[in-house]
This record gives structure tokens, C-alpha cells and sequence, in this order.
């Protein structure tokens, strides 16, 4: 057996807990070698989490130096270690020691600059719908890959993303052609002192079909800018082709298959976003294309018009051929996983955004078309578009939950193990929300800019220029405060159940610290507050159910009140009865104003997120989880970070282990610890036989397992086990995101999780520690004694498979 260091807790070999205090002595199952001259190198690579760091932070030393990598994201050094390799008989201890061997070459992996930046990188999160649509794909159940509904899950989330982009771009047609050309270039009281409308009150462009087409301009430069954002982002994160590697056996996960991200097309799919890319480019376009069409045949189907009928029938048949082919060529295919897959479609590529581009063209003429006495009132014509779009996507989110339901009912045993979130719907209840926040930001901004051209009146009241927006919008907002208390009533319980569980913890705390001085009892009441706190992870689902059936509520609610609203007086008033009217208007105008704070939220929060690192933590966590995962289902989502820096870090184990022969630790914390797992698993077996794993504050488990189970289940992660045989794993009870992957040693082989570990360290004051120990929750794993031993242990297990061993070092100056 092996004795813990003070403040850990380890195992006997027999998987027994030890405490006490003492040297490590390395257990039967971790064979050591003796300290003496080491001719192979021994590499530790560090690889940050959530949030970010600095070189200098990560090793422990102000003197860095970059070996590889960009500005973006690379490998960085100390600068005494720079040329290490080369010197095998000279690496120094850091800090220096005599008597110590030296312990293995540290180099951290800074990625930071993947997912921050400058603070105009904040707008990303204005396409936050997009990215969570996005990560509907991924948290489809675990069932086999052939599962016919797999195929079926997979186009009906592609078809709630191409809804979105729909949602976005009808939003924009909203704002710019009928709240600005139609309604308030039409109306003197609303363009007065407005310079800027001045192009669309007078002139050649005063008449209502042109003004419409000059206003298109503003949707049409959106959907340029989102597809330039998408192919920018492609090159410059997303591009980088993954190591060649000779084909070898993998360990499968029950069914037989591999795991999803051992194959070596994972991170590599380069034609499915491009044309996705062309898809909803093509969609953007007809989208401003109908909207335009629609506005001039409600014009032209009165008789004795001076435009020719045969031009407008043909733009309805162009503009229906587009849609038939944008639909087809986003639900043609879905991704290519089993090798890189380079190829580029050009004709679905190339030739559908030019064929929605001529489609536009020609549309815009027949609009532009000469229309004597005809003159814009009340709202467009085609704003109901938003009520069916509404319907759509609450049908597409009901076929995408029962499609999931029986991918659940179709999971091998062993692969979901009830760990599954919200039983294999959280991708249904995700694209569900991802909806609802589509529809937040597309009523929120169509309410303030009503609000900001009707200064002096309030839209579609007594008294004001315009009619405003369509009623649809107004009764989103009124949901808006109703689905805020839900969430509030939730937050209230959560309160409720952390100090419940920290009464409860708080006795057992003391009695965990044998043989150390005992304090007053706010010393264990904040520790159990801690772990109380941290164990409100575990309650996501029941948060995420909570809210989704409240969306689908209200938003049926909201759909059924926009109807309302359009009966005549009298059938209005039978059919809501009462005060509700009065109700609904007050949570209307609330949820006006709550829709709109949210738009400015976001770009807030975003902007302090890239400026202040504190801020960053706080949020980042959705985000980093959210662009981990590749443009699968929406190409103008963020760009996916995961598909450079895995790449860079299996490069980099791949070509180190080649040119040294040397032994490798890769070390992942929080984050990290996932884009860790991501590049072993894509290393060919004889490379991963050299590299050891060691995960701590994972969220692979805890957080990646449950929501998606089909790359990080019980099954993968049992996979990654066999395939990784030194693999260790270390959490705290105090960690809010962290936790045990849940995987057992099998046939007498270790287990990953070593037990949770002590935090605080020490409950009281010593003579040796005067001052009190902190809580450190997510943080400080490196600074526990319990990691330089279970690092050495991996390198010694790695040495008794045929290379020397590296004994522990502590290394006080760096922390994780």
C-alpha cells in the first residue's frame, strides 16, 4: 500500500482507503525503477481550463518561452527548459534541490485566444440560438450509429437550425422593411426629423415596392456578413487537418462500435459546414426574397395592374425552387466521421447562394417595377410568417423529442446507466429553447426599434405613428416575466435545498479532520456550504426540464393570444374574459422592455466577459462547452475551438514521443481535461502507448456524460479506459463543475478515480500552517501533494511498460 501525503486520501492496492501522513511508497500495481541517470526524457504537458492563464501562471516561473504554436493558441516553456531534450543529463530540478532527481519537463498549452479576445468578439453571443442548436446535435442518445432514427434525428435538428437562420434574417426584414420603409417612411409624424429616411420619402425610391428594395439591403448585408464570419472562422480556427496515423484495433464501447471521437474524421469536416454554409446562405437570401414578393402580389393580385402578371408568377416559382433546393441540400447528408473529409461540394457550394442571388435579383425588379397609387399602410403584408415559423419549430422540437425517445429506448445496456439528462430529451429540450431565445431576440429588438421610431407615441396604440411590430411579438414578450418567475421559484428552492444540505452536512465535517485542532463551527458550515453549493450541478436537468415545459406553456399561450388579438371586439372579448386583457398588456409592455434589456445584456456581458477574466469564469463555462462541439447542425454558429487544439495537441504528443522516445503525461484541468481525453483518443495505439492521462476538476463525467452521452457515456469513457491504461482522475466533494468519471478498474487494473480529495487541506490552525487553509473548489488542484504523486505514479506505470521512471517532484510554483 501506499500512504497519502497530509490532507489527501489514497487506496491500498486492495482499493481501501488509507489515511495518515508520510513518504509515498509506490503501490504493487505502480511499479517504480530506482532514482539514477535518466536518458529518455519525461514530458508533462499542461493544458488550462475554463477561463484561462498565462504561461507564467502555468509553469510557475515569469521567464517563458513559445517552442510552438501562434499568438492563438501554443506550447510554451520555461526558458531553463527551452532545449531540455538535448540535455538529458542536465535537467535541473525546478526549483533547484540537490539530492532530487529531476522531475519531468514541464511545457503548458495556452488556448485561451480560441474563445477570447477583444471585446468586439462580445457579438458572437448575439448568435448565442445558433450555437445551442448547434448543441442539440450533440446530445443525441447513445444508441448504435445505424439506428435508423439516428439519420432522422440528425435532419430534424438541421431543420430546426435552418428555421433559425430563417427567424434571424425575417427579424431583419421586420425592422428594415416594414417598420422603417413600410410603416415610418410612410407616416410624416414618424419620418419627421429623421435625415436619414430622407432616400425613402422622396425621389425615385419614395414609392413603397422601392423603398422596400432599398431597405432589403440591410438583411442581405446580414446574411453576407454571417456567411464571411463562417469562412473566416473555418480558416482561421476550424482548418487544421488532424496527424496522420497508421489504422490500429480500438477497444469499441458495448454494441461494438468505436467511440465517436476516436475516428480520425471527428475533428475534420470540412464539407458538411460548407455546405451548411451555402444552405443557409441561400436561405437568408430567399427569405428577403419572400418577404419583398409577398408585399408586391398582395399588391398585384388586385386586378388592372401595370405590372405584367407572368413576372410575378415566375419570381414565385424561382423563389419556391430555391427553397425546395436550400431544404434538400441541408438535409441531404449528415457528417463524415471515419476519415478527414476535405472534399468541398461545389455545386451545392457555389451554385446555390449564386442561384438565390440571381432569385433575389430578380425579385427586386419586379418590386422596383413602376406602381402608380400605390401607397404602405398598416403593416407589411407576409408578417404572419412569424406565427408559422412559430408552429414549425414547436412541431420540429416535438418530432426531435420523440425521435430521441427512441434512440433512448435503442441504448445497449451499460451505455446511459441513468446518468443520461432529462432520459436522452436534452437535445429535444435544447433546440426547444434555442427557439424560444431566437424568438426573445427577434421580439426584443423588432420592440425597441417600434419603440425608438415612434418616440413620441407608443406603436399600434392610440396616439402612435406606426402599428408596430406583428401582435405575435407582443405576446412573446408578454411570456417573458411569467418564464423569469419560473426560474425565480426555481432559484428560491435551490436556496432553500443548499442551506438544508449544509445543516445536514455540517456535524460530519469535523469528524473527516482526525487528529487536527478543532475550531468554532462557522469552520465547518462554510465547508458544507461549499459542497452543498457544488452539488447544485447535479440539479441542471431539473432546471432545464423546468424551463422548457414552461417555454412550451407560455409559448402556446403566446401563439393562442396573437390569434386572440386578431378576432373581432366582440369574439375577443368572449373568448378572454374577465381581467386577463388587462393582465396580458401589463405583461406585454414588461416583457417589451425585458426583451430588449436582454439583447443589451448579452453584448454587456460579453463585452465585460473579453475585458475581465473574472467575468469570463462566470460565463464562460456555457460557452466553452457550447463551441467545444463542431458546426454540425448551424454553420453561423461561433467557430469550434476544439477542431484546432486538439489537433495541436495530438501533433504534439504524436511528434514528441516520436523524436524522444521519452514518456508523456498530458494534464487537463476543468476544460482542459476534456480536450485532453479528445486528443488520446485520436492518437494511433503505439503513440498512446507511451502517454499517460492524468484529468482533474473533469467535467467529463459530471457534465459531458450526462448531456451527451453518445460521445462521453458510460460506454466511450469506458472505451478511453481500455484504450488509455494510464488514465487517473482527481475531484473534490467542494467542486461545483468537476467530479468522478465513474469508471472502475477491471481485471485487478487501477481504478481512474482516485478518492475525492481534501478541501481545505487542514481544517485548523497549526504550528506548521498558521493561517487558515482555503476552500478551493474548481481551483488549486496542482497545489494538493496528491497530484506530484499520482503524477509520478503514471509515469512509473508508463516506465514499467519499458522505459525509465521519473520519482515525484512537488512543484510549488505552479498551479492549476
Amino acid at each position: 500500500m501506499y500512504t497519502p501525503h497530509p490532507g489527501g486520501s489514497t487506496r491500498e492496492s486492495g482499493g481501501r482507503e488509507a489515511r495518515g501522513s508520510g513518504a509515498v511508497t509506490l503501490s504493487d500495481n505502480r511499479p517504480g525503477a530506482p532514482a539514477g541517470a535518466h536518458h529518455e526524457p519525461a514530458l508533462e504537458l499542461l493544458v488550462h481550463g475554463v477561463g484561462g492563464t498565462t504561461p507564467q501562471e502555468m509553469l510557475g516561473d515569469p521567464r517563458t518561452v513559445r517552442v510552438t504554436g501562434d499568438g492563438t493558441a501554443g506550447i510554451h516553456r520555461r526558458t531553463d527548459d527551452a532545449t531540455a531534450e538535448d540535455r538529458p543529463g542536465e535537467r535541473p530540478a525546478h526549483p533547484p534541490s540537490a539530492g532530487r532527481a529531476p522531475r519531468p519537463i514541464p511545457e503548458a498549452y495556452c488556448w485561451s485566444n480560441l474563445t477570447s479576445g477583444n471585446s468586439a468578439r462580445a457579438l458572437w453571443l448575439l448568435l448565442l440560438p445558433f450555437m445551442v442548436a448547434n448543441l442539440a446535435h450533440w446530445m443525441r442518445p447513445a444508441a448504435p450509429a445505424r439506428h435508423p432514427a439516428q439519420r432522422v434525428y440528425d435532419v430534424l435538428v438541421r431543420l430546426v437550425a435552418l428555421s433559425l437562420t430563417v427567424l434571424l434574417t425575417a427579424a431583419a426584414c421586420e425592422v428594415a422593411l416594414d417598420l422603417v420603409a413600410w410603416q415610418c417612411a410612410a407616416s410624416e409624424r414618424c419620418a419627421a426629423g429623421k435625415p436619414w429616411l430622407r432616400p425613402l420619402t422622396g425621389g425615385w425610391w419614395s414609392q413603397p415596392g422601392r423603398r422596400l428594395v432599398l431597405a432589403a439591403l440591410p438583411p442581405v448585408a446580414l446574411t453576407a456578413l454571417l456567411w464571411w464570419l463562417s469562412h473566416r472562422t473555418w480558416s482561421a480556427y476550424e482548418s487544421a487537418s488532424p496527424p496522420p496515423r497508421p489504422p490500429g484495433p480500438a477497444h469499441p464501447q458495448p454494441g461494438g462500435e468505436r467511440p465517436a471521437l476516436s475516428l480520425p474524421g471527428f475533428w475534420y469536416g470540412r464539407r458538411l459546414v460548407s455546405r451548411l454554409r451555402a444552405a443557409h446562405t441561400a436561405a437568408g437570401l430567399l427569405t428577403v426574397a419572400t418577404a419583398l414578393l409577398t408585399a408586391v402580389l398582395d399588391h398585384d393580385r388586385r386586378p388592372g395592374g401595370p405590372v405584367p402578371t407572368g413576372w410575378g408568377w415566375t419570381a414565385a416559382v424561382a423563389v419556391a425552387a430555391g427553397w425546395a433546393a436550400t431544404v434538400l441540400v441541408a438535409v441531404r447528408k449528415g457528417r463524415t466521421e471515419s476519415e478527414p473529409d476535405e472534399r468541398i461540394d461545389r455545386l451545392a457550394s457555389t451554385v446555390l447562394p449564386g442561384a438565390a442571388v440571381g432569385v433575389l435579383a430578380l425579385v427586386a425588379g419586379y418590386a422596383a417595377w413602376p406602381r402608380p397609387g400605390w401607397s404602405s399602410s398598416a403593416q407589411l403584408p407576409g408578417t404572419g410568417v412569424f406565427a408559422w415559423l412559430m408552429l414549425l419549430q414547436g412541431a420540429l422540437a416535438a418530432a426531435t423529442a420523440v425521435t430521441a425517445y427512441v434512440l433512448h429506448r435503442a441504448t445497449p445496456p451499460g451505455s446511459c446507466a441513468g446518468r443520461c439528462a432529462m432520459g436522452g430529451l436534452g437535445g429535444a429540450a435544447v433546440a426547444l429553447l434555442a427557439c424560444a431565445l431566437g424568438g426573445v431576440l427577434t421580439g426584443g429588438t423588432a420592440q425597441r426599434v417600434a419603440d425608438w421610431l415612434d418616440k413620441d407615441g407608443t406603436p399600434g396604440m392610440a396616439g402612435g405613428a406606426i402599428t408596430g411590430p406583428p401582435v405575435l411579438l407582443s405576446w412573446q414578450a408578454a411570456a417573458i416575466p411569467l418564464l423569469l418567475l419560473v426560474v425565480l421559484v426555481f432559484a428560491s428552492g435551490a436556496v432553500v435545498h443548499v442551506v438544508r444540505e449544509r445543516g445536514r452536512l455540517t456535524p460530519g465535517i469535523v469528524d473527516s479532520y482526525e487528529g487536527e485542532p478543532r475550531e468554532q463551527a462557522s469552520r465547518s458550515r462554510r465547508i458544507a456550504g461549499a459542497v452543498a453549493r457544488a452539488r447544485l450541478t447535479d440539479a441542471a436537468p431539473t432546471l432545464i426540464a423546468s424551463v422548457t415545459a414552461a417555454t412550451l406553456l407560455l409559448g402556446g399561450g403566446a401563439l393562442a393570444g396573437a390569434v386572440r388579438t386578431e378576432l373581432p371586439p366582440g369574439a375577443a372579448a368572449r373568448a378572454w374574459p374577465g381581467p386577463l386583457p388587462a393582465a396580458a398588456e401589463a405583461a406585454q409592455a414588461l416583457g417589451s422592455w425585458l426583451m430588449g434589456a436582454v439583447v443589451l445584456l448579452l453584448v454587456a456581458m460579453g463585452r465585460r466577459a473579453y475585458r475581465d477574466a473574472a467575468a469570463r469564469r462566470t460565463i464562460g463555462i456555457l460557452w466553452d462547452v457550447g463551441t467545444f462541439w463542431p458546426r454540425a447542425a448551424h454553420p453561423f454558429a461561433p467557430p469550434c475551438y476544439a477542431e484546432r487544439a486538439v489537433p495541436d495537441l495530438t501533433w504534439r504528443m504524436s511528434t514528441w514521443t516520436a523524436r524522444t522516445g521519452g514518456r508523456l503525461v498530458i494534464s487537463g484541468h476543468s476544460q482542459g481535461s476534456v480536450l485532453a481525453a479528445a486528443a488520446v483518443w485520436q492518437l494511433d495505439p503505439a503513440t498512446r502507448g507511451r502517454v499517460a492521462l492524468l484529468t482533474y476538476g473533469s467535467p467529463l463525467e459530471r457534465l459531458y456524460g450526462r448531456w451527451f452521452p453518445s460521445c462521453f457515456g458510460p460506454g466511450p469513457l469506458r472505451a478511453l479506459a481500455e484504450e488509455v491504461d494510464c488514465w487517473r482522475n482527481l475531484w473534490r466533494r467542494t467542486d461545483p463543475i468537476g467530479g468522478p468519471v465513474l469508471v472502475d478498474g477491471e481485471d485487478g487494473g487501477p481504478e481512474v478515480d482516485r478518492d475525492p480529495l481534501r478541501d481545505p487541506l487542514r481544517y485548523g490552525r497549526t504550528p506548521e500552517y498558521p493561517l487558515p487553509e482555503p476552500i478551493r473548489g474548481h481551483g488549486d488542484y496542482r497545489a494538493d501533494p496528491a497530484f506530484d504523486a499520482e503524477r509520478a505514479a503514471l509515469l512509473d506505470r508508463l516506465a514499467a511498460r519499458g522505459g525509465p521512471s521519473v520519482p515525484a517532484q512537488p512543484d510549488r510554483g505552479a498551479v492549476g
